[in-house]
Formats: structure tokens, C-alpha cells, sequence
């Protein structure tokens, strides 16, 4: 396809918010239509549809919803024209205030003095807008949109206001389109993290700890796995590990920035009459494991890591899930090194997140972060830095998008967005080149001519954090972790109590060779212990009868349904085995 037909499809992001954008109006024009009496605050187009801000006297209920849905077709089919003007601010206004709009008004009244106050009209229809739109109704297929949920939603975002009515939208241009959507989301809503993490024992959130997740005896071993395959990686890649302290006191974070430009997220505390704060990143500990003993360049690169937990304060309301918390175990690392080695070392960091994505069938797009308005370090520095990054990158093959200034406040970076089975994409790993905190910490090396050098250094996660990331891949997973990582790895099932003593005999040889395993014991049917392992996801079942224990074999069952047969214990813990040293996904 052409990029001039492009334009006016939704590949074209810019085409997509405006077709959404029109259709926010067309869902407040039905509204005003069928309940004249709501009064409209603002409605825009979001990452993923749209909504409506809209002060009611009464709920819009889902039967209310549905009504609404009806109308905003016919507003389509009418195939009304969408007229944009302009009026002067005092005209502005009157022309608001005579419609009974009064957070329209408060709206014009706060606009600069030297503004255009635009609006745009369609039918008996006319709001407040900057825009763009589309040039009519008609462009919108009506069979194609769905409201998909009404939330309370504070005017201006302050708590203080008024509690107003969001109503959130979708629209595609074709309704096969809407309803691929629908089913995504469906499905999307069975594997959340959130459900999943309960059913299955994984963590628990508490009252008592909003934003603090537990983690159950389950999800311990989901995570301990997981922890033990980062080490194992990394020390391959010539890591090594290091613990700082959770609690450092204010002068470090001070000399690090983080105090100036990052305290509204910090928690501190008071100790001996000095200011401490909780670590929200791992960084500054860091610096003083490199600055507490001499480097020669013979030391570098110097790649060290740590699963350092980090305390944020994040607001209530952006709190959900294990995807965002205020606590966390970040899979931090710091690689110091020479002017010199920086690409090879960003082209190894990206090699090692290859193999780490790789792993769990995640691929990616890299996203490049340059220079926030809150910065520190020169104009000069960010742009050596951002073409280092671009150059190391793009010798690899690899493609990148510009975020334009979302770096850190340090130094430019590359974000790794991950897309899983169900094509959501979710920001964990991240490579984040810094010549500023060596400068701030006074770090050095002697290189080759005995002389004092600054290394450069970068801060980097593949995962991001192990909570968020078993988040992600519960959900990729939909809780059927591969045999590696999940929590049992086998459920013995005896089919009647002569087969108990059997069955805790295979548990225990598998046990011993290293294998997560349980005995169902319970005296139910061998019917119903199958439907509820599998509804634990546990990736392998073993039944054993009478027949298996006079032949010494288990009845081998996948969770997927696939019955694999009688087999020996041995072939069957060679089978697992093989699955589990090869970190297979099946």
C-alpha cells in the first residue's frame, strides 16, 4: 500500500485519533439527543478509542449504554458534515452559556488571550473543539462501535471537582475489525494477571499494603525460577552480582540528582536526625561499589548486576495489578566501561536481550528516548550519546522509533517493547547511556597511558522488574507457564487408594531428580482430579492404577488434553527433562 493511501487508514495514527476523535462527538451528540439534560465536559481520543466526560444526573446504566450505541449509528447513517468556525472569546462564551454548558465556558474562559476558539458543528450538534475531524458522519462505520465502559472520572482531574460520568468507545472502520477487537478483549480478560495470580496461588494484593504485593508459596517458586535463570544468563555474559543497601542517606541522593528530580516518587525517613530516603532505583549504590576500589582499563567493561528492591511511590488510582506497584525487584545492572567500548557493549546488552526474549517467545520493537526539558549534562553530550545509541543499533539490523524527550534525566535511552500472544505490547527491558552520574560520583580508571580517565557508564533491565514481568508472561502464558518455569511441574493422580503407595513412589523419584511434583490424594474421581489439575495448568499429569503399578509405568497426560500413554518413569522424567534443559515452549 501506498503511504498516500495509508493516510486515510488506520496504520495511520494520526487518521486513527482523528477517526476516534469524531466519533467522542458523535457519542455526545447521541447523549444530548436522548438526554438533553447532561451537561459535557471534555472528549477525546486516547491511545485505544475514545470517551466522553459528561456530568448526569443519573448513571448511564448498561441498558442507557446500549440506547446511546443505537443513536450514534443513525447520527452515521445521516452522513452529517462535520463544519468548523471560529467565534471571538465574549461570543464564545454567550454562545455556551446559552446552551447550558457551563464546563464548556470554564473551558473558553481559561484559554490563552491570544487563542483561536474553534468549534465544530454536525446537524443541531455543535462543540467546543480544537480538532481535527473527519469531514462527515458518514465516514464512520456505525456497526463498527462499541461503548465499552462507564467510569467516574474528576473534572480537570482534581479531586476537589466534580464527579463526572466517562463513558469509554471503540470504533474500527469495518465490524470484522471491531469484533477481532472484542474477542481480544475477551480473552485478554481470562488471562489477567490479576485473576490468574489468584486462581493459581501466585500473590494476593492487600488492603493493609495497597501497592505491595505478597507472594504466595506458588508464586515464589515462579519467581525463584525465574531469578535463577536471570543468573544464570548473566554470568554467562560475564556478570557479576552485588547487594546495596535498601535505605542510603539524602546527601547521596542529592549528589546523584535524585533528590532535585526525582524526590515526589521517593519515600524517606528520619535517622539520627538526618534525612534518609527509601531506594527507588539502584543506581547510586552502584556507584560507590565502583568508586570503593581501583580500575584499571584491564577491568573493562565491568558488568555488574543486582536484583535490588526498589520502594516508588506511585498515586493510588495508576496502582494496578503486579504491572504497577511501589515496590519491586529490579533487575538492575550497571556496565562501566571505556569511550571506546560503548557500542560493543550496547550490541551485547542487546544480544543478551535476545536470548532472554527469545525464551519466552516475545518479540520486540526499540523505541529511543532523547533529551527531557529536565535534564542534566550538555546538548553536546545527549547527541554524541543518542547517535552511539543509533549507530550500535542499526549496525544489527535493528530498527527504533524517536520518543522525543523521554529520556532519562541523565542520559538518552532505548526502550524494548515486548508484544505478547495476544499482540499487547509492554515496556520492560530498557539501555540507558549515562555520562553524567560518573562525572557527579568522580569515578575513574587509569587507562593504558597511567593516566586518571572518567568511564562512561550504561543502566540497563532486560525484564524490568520480576514482578512486572511474571505479570506479562502470566498473561502471554495464560497462566500455562512452560514446564521450566511452572510452579508444579507434575500432579501424581492415583486412580483408586491401592494406587496411593505407588503414586507417592513416583513422586518421590521424581522429587529426587529434581522435579516440582504433588500427589492428589483426595478420594474423588479420577475424572474430576484430571479436570482440576488441568485447570491448574499443571503441564503434566500422571495416572496410576493397577495396571501401571504391576507394569511399573504412569499414564501420561498433557494438560492440553493429549493423552501421551503408558510409559516407564524413566522415559517420561527423560521426556521432562529434555523440556526443561531446552526451556521449551509447548
Amino acid at each position: 500500500m501506498s503511504e498516500e493511501n495509508k493516510q486515510y487508514t488506520f496504520e495511520d495514527e494520526t487518521y486513527r485519533k482523528t477517526y476516534w476523535h469524531t466519533c467522542s462527538h458523535v457519542l455526545a451528540q447521541a447523549v444530548k439527543r436522548l438526554y438533553p439534560e447532561v451537561k459535557l465536559a471534555i472528549g477525546p481520543s486516547i491511545d485505544e478509542g475514545f470517551y466522553y466526560d459528561m456530568d448526569s444526573p443519573f448513571p448511564f446504566t448498561p441498558e442507557i449504554m446500549e440506547q446511546i450505541e443505537g443513536e450514534m449509528r443513525k447520527i452515521c447513517k445521516e452522513k452529517l458534515k462535520l463544519e468548523r468556525f471560529e467565534l471571538p472569546r465574549e461570543e464564545a462564551v454567550k454562545f455556551m452559556e446559552e446552551k447550558g454548558e457551563p464546563y464548556k465556558v470554564e473551558l473558553i474562559n481559561d484559554l490563552p488571550a491570544d487563542a483561536h476558539i474553534s468549534f465544530y458543528k454536525q446537524g443541531e450538534f455543535t462543540d467546543l473543539c480544537a480538532g481535527p475531524h473527519l469531514d462527515s458522519t458518514g465516514r464512520i462505520k456505525g456497526n463498527a462501535i462499541k461503548l465499552t465502559a462507564c467510569n467516574a472520572a474528576y473534572w480537570r482531574g482534581d479531586s476537589n471537582r466534580q464527579t463526572l460520568q466517562r463513558i469509554y468507545g471503540i470504533a474500527f472502520p469495518k465490524k470484522d475489525e471491531l469484533d477481532a477487537y472484542l474477542q481480544r478483549i475477551e480473552e485478554a480478560k481470562k488471562r489477567d494477571h490479576r485473576k490468574l495470580g489468584k486462581e493459581l496461588g501466585l500473590f494476593m494484593l492487600r488492603d493493609e499494603g495497597p501497592g505491595f504485593p505478597f507472594f504466595l508459596p506458588k508464586g515464589m517458586v515462579l519467581k525463584n525460577t525465574l531469578i535463577d535463570y536471570w543468573r544464570q544468563v548473566h554470568k554467562k555474559y560475564g556478570y557479576v552480582e552485588i547487594s546495596t543497601p535498601i535505605i542510603l542517606n539524602r546527601k547521596l541522593w542529592e549528589r546523584s540528582g535524585h533528590w532535585d528530580h526525582y524526590k515526589q516518587n521517593m519515600y524517606t525517613t528520619v535517622i539520627d536526625e538526618e534525612d534518609y530516603a527509601i531506594k527507588p532505583m539502584n543506581c547510586p549504590g552502584g556507584m560507590l561499589v565502583y568508586a570503593s576500589e581501583p580500575h584499571s582499563y584491564r577491568d573493562l567493561p565491568l558488568r555488574v548486576g543486582e536484583l535490588g528492591l526498589v520502594h516508588r511511590h506511585e498515586m493510588s488510582g495508576a496502582l494496578h495489578g503486579l504491572f504497577r506497584v511501589r515496590c519491586f525487584t529490579q533487575d538492575d545492572a550497571h556496565v562501566f566501561m571505556t569511550r571506546e567500548q560503548m557500542k560493543d557493549v550496547i550490541q551485547e546488552t542487546v544480544r543478551l536481550f535476545d536470548e532472554v526474549y527469545s525464551t519466552f517467545g516475545l518479540s520486540y520493537t526499540i523505541e529511543l528516548s532523547t533529551m527531557p526539558e529536565d535534564h542534566i549534562g550538555t546538548v553536546e553530550e545527549w547527541e554524541r550519546n543518542q547517535d552511539i545509541l543509533k549507530n550500535a543499533i542499526t549496525e544489527m539490523g535493528k530498527t527504533f522509533v524517536i520518543n522525543e524527550g523521554d529520556g532519562a534525566f541523565y542520559g538518552p535511552k532505548l526502550d524494548f517493547h515486548l508484544a505478547d500472544s495476544l499482540g499487547r505490547t509492554w515496556q520492560c527491558g530498557t539501555i540507558q547511556l549515562d555520562s553524567q552520574l560518573p562525572e557527579r560520583f568522580e569515578l575513574e580508571y587509569t587507562g593504558e597511558d597511567g593516566q586518571k580517565h572518567r568511564p562512561v557508564m550504561i543502566h540497563r533491565v532486560v525484564l524490568g522488574s520480576i514482578e512486572r514481568f511474571i505479570g506479562v508472561i502470566t498473561e502471554h502464558f495464560a497462566g500455562a507457564f512452560p514446564a521450566w518455569l511452572a510452579p508444579v511441574q507434575v500432579k501424581v493422580l492415583p486412580v483408586t487408594d491401592r494406587a496411593e503407595a505407588y503414586a507417592k513412589e513416583v513422586s518421590a523419584k521424581l522429587d529426587a531428580a529434581g522435579f516440582r511434583v504433588e500427589v492428589d490424594e483426595r478420594n474423588e474421581k479420577i475424572g474430576k482430579k484430571i479436570r482440576e489439575a488441568t485447570l491448574e495448568k499443571i503441564p503434566y499429569m500422571l495416572v496410576v492404577g493397577d495396571r501401571d503399578m504391576e507394569n511399573q509405568t504412569v499414564s501420561v497426560r498433557h494438560r492440553s488434553g493429549e493423552d501421551k500413554g503408558a510409559m516407564s518413569l524413566d522415559a517420561f522424567a527423560t521426556m521432562l527433562k529434555e523440556e526443561v534443559d531446552t526451556k521449551a515452549i509447548l
